[in-house]
């Protein structure tokens, strides 16, 4: 299928959203180029609860979650993984609710740092995050009157987690596929090669409704996401051509592929490019003379 975004979106900043069952969105007043409007929080259930991705340290955003939780217990916080508009609230959300935190596992890179190699992505992360218990791949966790599956979906970080409310068809895809734009892969935070296998792992899935950590819901959730397989596989021949074609470093790359994007969003996008980079090399199709880096040259393979 072509590839089409939707950017249509409500937030309704300071309430809470029915978007299923038993399922409430509250969206976190953070918007920017890389979150949208904010990121989406999750509570799911009716008597006790269970709060996915609570968000950002913001002082309101944590009561409006308060005020949607509405004194109902809560029993379990999930993280789908530790950028910081995802996974700072938790702790004073379990502070306030006693509920346990559970996550893959802590920040870390997707791969070692390079000799010399900075992380430009240290900035968003939340290294101070350690949740209570790390969740294995298809773990689930019973609530009251709900169970949710762990989806290991590395690629955008090391440690991301989509989230099945079982029995429902519902997927909370997190940053992993979002309907209004493609998912950062920025190394050494992600990687390409990890992004593509969860992205494979998901379209055998059979759910009907992605939930995602940012916009609105995807509600043909197989085809949207073979569309997006086909946007990165074409992705790929672009950066392949624009070496080919005598392009040798990120930024002329970067200048060429996204000429209509935001300048804004530069950055991100030469860091998405050397994901790319990253992959070909190891593929054997792109040659450079020490291990990929931002600032490399890259030629085509001899």
């Amino acid at each position: 299928m072509a590839l089409k975004f939707d950017t249509s979106f409500d937030p309704n900043y300071g309430q809470g959203a029915n978007v299923a069952p038993d399922v409430q969105r509250v969206t976190a007043r953070n918007p920017s180029p890389f979150t949208f409007y904010g990121t989406n929080s999750y509570i799911v259930g009716r008597e006790t609860l269970a709060v996915i991705d609570p968000g950002p340290d913001d002082d309101a955003h944590l009561q409006t979650l308060l005020d949607v939780i509405a004194g109902r217990p809560v029993s379990h916080i999930f993280v789908s993984h530790t950028h910081r508009d995802h996974s700072p609230l938790a702790a004073r959300l379990k502070e306030r609710t006693g509920a346990t935190v559970l996550a893959e596992g802590p920040h870390r890179p997707a791969r070692p740092l390079h000799i010399g190699e900075t992380n430009a992505l240290d900035a968003s992360a939340d290294m101070a995050f350690l949740p209570d218990i790390a969740l294995p791949d298809d773990a689930i966790v019973a609530g009251d009157g709900w169970a949710i599956r762990t989806v290991l979906t590395p690629g955008h970080t090391a440690n991301h987690a989509a989230f099945s409310l079982e029995g429902t068809g519902i997927l909370f895809s997190a940053d992993h596929v979002m309907g209004w734009a493609t998912s950062i892969v920025a190394p050494p935070d992600g990687a390409m090669a990890d992004y593509m296998a969860s992205l494979d792992k998901l379209i055998r899935r059979d759910d009907h409704l992605l939930l995602p950590g940012h916009g609105g819901p995807v509600t043909a959730p197989r085809s949207f996401m073979r569309g997006l397989k086909t946007h990165r596989k074409m992705r790929e021949r672009a950066i392949l051509e624009r070496v080919r074609a005598g392009d040798r470093t990120v930024p002329d790359m970067v200048k060429a592929i996204y000429r209509d994007t935001d300048p804004r969003l530069h950055g991100a996008a030469g860091l998405s490019v050397l994901a790319h980079l990253e992959d070909l090399v190891a593929r054997g199709m792109i040659s450079t003379d020490a291990a990929p880096a931002i600032d490399g040259i890259f030629t085509p393979a001899r």
